[in-house]
């Protein structure tokens, strides 16, 4: 009974044995496959790692840019409220956000996407007196800015649900590996010991109620044959006692004599 704490509680029966294996194989086939999950996470865990990376490189530059653009923007306006006058001339949202799931091994991850509606641009008179090619430009370069902003806000939400998948399935195939499969292995081959004791105690209590039958019918034999002697010996003594009464003159083999 040693190591009953890293075995299942169960009876040493022939039916717990087949679910023992049974759980075996249906945790083996389970690590197989959390394993196959997690490279396939890590994988894709490790493409936006590089593409977070890339996009914050680019969101570095186009914010630059956009704070140069903006400056430009109010050095030829006049340094007059840019903000204002977009505000004022703006009624509805150009540039939305949509959203979408994408499944990565049973895991759905957000992605949000950028796209222009369609009609006529809101700043159409916005820089008509002074300073139009540059409100254009710097529009431009915060609409890139925004698409950026967008792409990044994606990866980084993908990155952290996949962190927490990720966490959790190795978790998974770490309990399975290391605590449910041993634990299993272990309530096996106890069974099994416990399984062949039985067979072995069995076998000697044949093997004693065997050997206990064949001295008793080699007693019975040995019985058998004494009787058999016994009446044997009695036969000839009532034949020699017969013989001894017939042939009490001797003159058996003498012819009669007629007078």
């Amino acid at each position: 009974m040693s190591g009953a704490a890293d075995r299942e509680p169960v009876f040493a029966t022939r039916q717990s044995l087949g679910l023992m294996k049974s759980k075996l194989k249906g945790a083996q086939v389970g690590h197989d496959l959390l394993k196959r999950k997690s490279e396939a996470l890590t994988k894709r865990f490790r493409d936006i790692t590089r593409r977070i990376d890339e996009a914050k490189r680019k969101m570095g530059r186009v914010m630059q840019i956009a704070a140069f653009s903006l400056a430009e923007v109010s050095y030829a306006i006049g340094g007059a409220g840019i903000g204002y006058q977009i505000q004022e001339s703006v009624k509805s949202a150009k540039l939305r956000v949509r959203t979408k799931q994408e499944n990565v091994s049973g895991v759905f991850l957000p992605q949000f996407e950028s796209f222009q509606t369609e009609g006529g641009s809101d700043f159409a008179m916005t820089g008509l007196g002074k300073g139009g090619q540059q409100v254009q430009r710097c529009r431009e370069t915060y609409t890139r800015a925004v698409e950026t902003l967008v792409e990044l806000a994606s990866l980084q939400t993908a990155f952290v649900i996949l962190d927490e998948v990720i966490k959790v399935v190795n978790r998974r195939v770490n309990a399975i590996e290391h605590v449910i499969i041993p634990r299993t292995e272990n309530t096996i081959k106890y069974i099994n010991s416990e399984l062949d004791e039985l067979d072995r105690e069995e076998f000697f209590r044949l093997k004693k109620v065997s050997g206990k039958k064949e001295r008793a019918a080699a007693a019975e034999e040995v019985k058998r044959q004494a009787a058999n002697k016994a009446g044997t010996d009695k036969e000839n003594e009532i034949d020699e006692h017969s013989v001894e009464r017939h042939d009490v003159l001797g003159d058996q083999d003498n012819e009669d004599v007629i007078f």
